[in-house]
């Protein structure tokens, strides 16, 4: 069995801190054969950045992927401009864009394909069809394990992309939403689905936000500068078992830890 541990959006500081603290306190429990967590919301929830992409990957992620603000910090092309780098865009993102959304990765001598992909339903003007994206993805790639992490708004959108694709990939973890959800499940006895992994960060909060800023600004509707909250942090993550021989989910586990 191929173990994957797939943690949710890593909000600033203090979800890097508590992503740090649950791999060194879990790691040699779990003992995953590959580490995926998700960076959008990274440096203060701005986007990834190259100094916090190093920390992640020290700390011992295999792969980072992202989402919407993948653009926010300039130089962060730099990292996706590197051919074998560990950072993904989502891929759906239109070609002229740098950097790539799939990566294929050696898992105890079996291919294991990583894929990052964006809704379309309520988020960013512009982009591709996630949908054909990974029509194009699983024509180019025969990789029999094939993990997607489909950042998106709409729980609708992210059902369908499931219903569309079991069978035929191993897994699709949502990201964005910062809440996890308790909708796991294995599809067709082959996919593995959760509708949002939930996220690393302020346990206190509202989605890594500080209360009294998030609460005024929906009183008011007047845009505030937002600062991430304090005091406990929570890692969500998802731990999945694959069978290395036919890309079968076997297991999906959620994980909610808090931390004081």
């Amino acid at each position: 069995m191929i173990k994957i541990l797939f943690f949710g959006d890593i909000v600033g500081r203090p979800g890097r801190a508590a992503v740090k603290r649950f791999l060194e306190e879990n790691k040699e429990s779990i003992r995953p054969d590959l580490v995926i967590g998700n960076t959008d919301n990274l440096s203060s929830g701005r986007g990834p950045t190259v100094k916090k992409c190093d920390e992640m990957i020290e700390m011992g992620l295999d792969i980072l992927t992202c989402g919407d603000h993948i653009w926010d910090q300039k130089e962060i092309i730099e990292v996706l401009q590197k051919k074998d780098g560990k950072l993904l865009r989502p891929d759906n993102y239109p070609d002229i864009c740098p950097g790539r959304g799939v990566a294929c990765v050696d898992v105890k001598g079996k291919p294991v394909l990583i894929v990052n992909l964006i809704g379309r339903v309520f988020t960013t003007e512009g982009l591709n069809s996630p949908f054909v994206a990974l029509d194009k993805i699983l024509e180019e790639n025969k990789e029999k394990t094939v993990i997607v992490d489909f950042h998106a708004e709409a729980s609708s959108e992210k059902v369908a992309l499931v219903q569309d694709f079991k069978g035929r990939i191993s897994a699709v973890i949502g990201t964005h939403a910062h809440m996890q959800t308790a909708d796991e499940k294995i599809y067709a006895d082959h996919t593995a689905f959760l509708g949002d992994a939930g996220f690393c960060g302020p346990h206190d909060s509202v989605i890594g936000v500080e209360p009294a800023l998030s609460i005024k600004r929906f009183r008011s509707g007047i845009p505030l500068q937002f600062e991430l909250a304090e005091g406990p942090t929570q890692v969500n993550a998802v731990l999945l078992e694959i069978d290395e021989k036919t890309g079968r989910a076997v297991k999906i586990e959620r994980i909610f830890e808090v931390y004081e």
